[in-house]
């Protein structure tokens, strides 16, 4: 576009801020370069112009001209977004305003936590208010207990330039405090102890790594550098599912959690052994059944016998698990009631079906027989197990997935075909609402297992323009075909157990 069309094209988008300017241009035909200022930095302000700026951080060139362009067009500080302050407890928390006056009292947001190995934990804030010195006694959050300031440092890249004094507007960090961290408010006065910011709104970190450890006496260093990770990016999460057994690390996307793990490694030598997650399927019944066991073993000496009989019961989806005692006439003792249930919970660890948790189940022990000299807790431990699998292949057992609500952003042109994977995925579509930018939200709910590699083919067919966010709802019966899938691959552990 030649210089003049785009000067043209420049003005024509000023003027709109301004409607006497806009009749004066459309009278005249041109406005005056000083009439152009304040409505320049107006379209600024509000976002009608988004300024683009070609500069060369190598060789230097332009540089003079950027910084030229900040100071004179560009909000000043106390223009741009202030810091959302709250004071007060949940609903009667009242907007504070702090003031940029370095003789008030200190104001100041930690906006970033970095784990340096040399110098440990560094919190890199801004000062709102006040004035900040090495000595300076501050208080995190609601905390009682303050810390001092010993050393004060201004970032410039990789070097920590230590300094005397900072006020509102600088950028400073405080290292070695351990319980500094994301998002905390610092301040001087006991008195502001319930000041705190509104809650920043991340994205839902979805993509996730199993994680495991490369060498033997690792995973307490694992542990304890996830965690520096995590302080370090809000928006990393760790899970650790304690029924698959599996660390498993989220963050916003592959990209995203290659970096990481590549930090790890370079920072802390730390090599991890990385796969999908296992989908937290569960197991349990659709109908009731009976069980029985008696269990019998004589091997020369004391002997071992319990006999059990149970019923079991379907129960309402997330009810989780009761166990109900009506034993009469003490022929099963009290004392081994709990043998009996310890028995069945040793089942519901891994499923007889698939090996994966079962919930939703009622078992009611209602009958069984003992023995005075060879009854035993670990021969009702075993009549309690053996029961309960002896009820559950009666009882038309089945495999649950979890389901998730999903909400998809991704251009409008997108949207059908969008639509299609989800329903090639076994989604259902729910609605669909139009955002700002030629933008769409598609709602709906979609099996967890059918998510595998979404990231990479959401990026194909929206060009990198589209995001999702997923939130667990329910667990629901899988299809006939990957139930029977499921028991295959079970099999074989089975036997080789």
């Amino acid at each position: 576009m030649p210089v003049a069309e785009a000067h043209t094209a420049l003005v024509d988008q000023v003027v709109e801020v301004d409607e006497e300017l806009m009749e004066l241009y459309l009278d005249q035909g041109h406005v005056k370069p000083e009439q152009l200022h304040e409505p320049f930095e107006r379209a600024l302000r509000e976002g009608h112009l988004v300024p683009v700026c070609f500069t060369s951080a190598r060789s230097g060139a332009g540089m003079d001209l950027l910084l030229n362009a900040l100071s004179r067009l560009m909000p000043n500080p106390t223009e741009g977004n202030p810091p959302q302050f709250l004071r007060g407890e949940d609903a009667e928390a009242e907007p504070f305003h702090s003031e940029p006056d370095p003789s008030k009292h200190v104001l100041a947001h930690v906006f970033k936590v970095e784990i340096d190995p040399f110098i440990g934990k560094l919190g890199v804030f801004r000062v709102h208010q006040g004035t900040v010195t090495p000595n300076t006694q501050l208080f995190i959050g609601d905390a009682r207990k303050p810390f001092k300031v010993s050393h004060l440092y201004r970032l410039q890249g990789k070097t920590h330039v230590e300094i005397d004094h900072a006020v509102p507007g600088d950028i400073v960090a405080v290292a070695k405090v351990d319980d500094i961290h994301f998002d905390a408010v610092l301040h001087d006065a006991q008195e502001d102890n319930h000041i705190h910011l509104k809650p920043l709104d991340f994205p839902q970190p979805v993509f996730g790594l199993a994680l495991e450890a490369i060498r033997h006496g690792d995973e307490q260093k694992m542990a304890d550098v996830l965690h520096r990770m995590c302080s370090e990016d809000p928006t990393l999460r760790i899970e650790h599912d304690t029924t698959l057994n599996e660390t498993v690390l989220r963050g916003l996307g592959d990209l995203h959690l290659r970096l990481t793990m590549e930090k790890m490694e370079k920072t802390f030598g730390l090599q991890l052994a990385t796969r999908p997650p296992r989908i937290p399927y569960r197991e349990t019944i659709r109908a009731t059944a009976q069980g029985h066991c008696r269990h019998k073993k004589q091997t020369g000496g004391a002997g071992q016998f319990g006999e059990v009989y149970l019923r079991i019961a379907p129960l309402e989806r997330g009810a989780g698990f009761q166990f109900v005692d009506e034993i009469k006439g003490g022929v099963i003792p009290n004392q081994f009631i709990p043998a009996v249930e310890k028995g069945v919970r040793s089942v519901l660890d891994s499923g007889p079906l698939s090996g994966h948790k079962m919930q939703d189940v009622k078992v009611t022990v209602y009958d069984g027989k003992h023995h005075s000299v060879d009854s035993k807790e670990v021969a009702f431990v075993a009549a309690g197990r053996k029961a309960f699998v002896d009820a559950v292949e009666k009882a038309k057992p089945v495999v649950l997935e979890p389901i998730v609500d999903i909400e998809v952003m991704v251009p409008q042109e997108a949207i059908g075909d969008i639509s299609g994977d989800l329903a090639s995925r076994r989604g259902q579509v729910s609605g669909n609402d139009a955002l700002s930018g030629g933008m769409m939200k598609l709602t709906g709910k979609v099996p967890l297992a059918e998510l595998d590699n979404y990231q990479s083919r959401l990026k194909s067919i929206t060009g990198g323009a589209g995001s999702y966010a997923i939130e667990f709802s329910h667990y629901e019966q899988v299809p006939p075909n990957v139930q029977q899938q499921l028991v295959a691959e079970h099999k074989p552990a089975q036997q080789d157990d």
